[in-house]
């Protein structure tokens, strides 16, 4: 096809384009010219296939129409490529059609939102033995929470407690979540076995992250601090076991709260790490 052939062609298919969509704004050739500020034979050439506009006055003309630029110059008829099959189905879309496919390609192809599992539980959970297998499992970061606070003030936790109180490390212990789950790209937490106890910060993880509660027995939490030689909990107190029971039955409501509940007691942390994936999966 000679190149006058194929500029007298395009102008005809814009020129029905533009046509097109003066109709279904339901504006006369007048109407049109008025809102460009444009001559009515200029518009009706246009419309006719016998005016080579300039981009600037097709930029005025998809503003009179309040279209985009790119609705005014359609894909040459002949061309069979999946762009312009794509263009000519959209040009058919109502409105609401096109909002539904932009929902769909924007789930489609932007980021996945970063993926946080927060485990939460009471010393001698697991979350330090089962939070490094999930992490490897699903191929992201294990963050321990209480680590990330320690190095923000440069002290041990007992330090901080002791120095400074439960009120300065909740305070620290929100700035490391917000830290945490503004500046990656998601991980496995392990959290403070008392971070439930604070409303706004226990409220964050639950809204960021998808909480799992390690549920055991107390036996079995004392049984576990023993295997890692950890004596404190019994050593001259013959009445932790019961404390030890007492605080659970005071933080069971709010270790309840979390999306998933594992009971760990008789399982290895590979069965434990299983059932956490196959939850977060269904």
């Amino acid at each position: 096809m000679s190149e006058k052939r194929v500029r007298n062609k395009l102008l005809k298919e814009m020129g029905a384009r533009v046509r097109e969509l003066r109709s279904e704004a339901g504006l006369t050739q007048t109407d049109l010219a008025e809102r460009a500020t444009l001559s009515p034979r200029f518009i009706a050439q246009i419309e006719a296939g016998q005016a080579n506009a300039s981009i600037l006055r097709l930029a005025e003309l998809s503003s009179a129409l309040g279209q985009p630029l790119q609705e005014l110059i359609p894909p040459p008829s002949d061309d069979g490529s999946i762009h312009a099959e794509l263009w000519h189905l959209l040009s058919r879309c109502r409105q609401e059609d096109r909002q539904e496919l932009r929902h769909w390609l924007r789930q489609r192809l932007e980021d996945p939102p970063p993926l946080f599992i927060a485990l939460v539980g009471l010393r001698g959970a697991g979350k330090s033995t089962v939070g490094p297998r999930l992490a490897k499992r699903l191929k992201t970061q294990f963050i321990e929470l209480d680590s990330l606070i320690e190095k923000a003030a440069g002290m041990s936790l007992g330090e901080i407690f002791a120095m400074h109180g439960e009120h300065y490390y909740r305070g620290l212990e929100q700035q490391a979540l917000r830290d945490l789950l503004t500046s990656t790209r998601g991980g496995v937490v392990a959290t403070g076995g008392s971070v439930v106890t604070d409303p706004e910060n226990f409220g964050l993880i639950k809204q960021r992250c998808f909480t799992v509660w390690l549920h055991a027995l107390p036996e079995e939490f004392m049984r576990r601090l023993h295997r890692q030689g950890d004596v404190r909990p019994m050593r001259g107190h013959p009445a932790a076991m019961d404390e030890l029971k007492a605080l659970l039955v005071r933080r069971e409501p709010l270790y309840s709260e979390a999306h998933l509940t594992v009971k760990t007691t008789g399982k290895s942390p590979s069965k434990v790490v299983c059932e956490i994936i196959e939850a977060r999966s269904a």
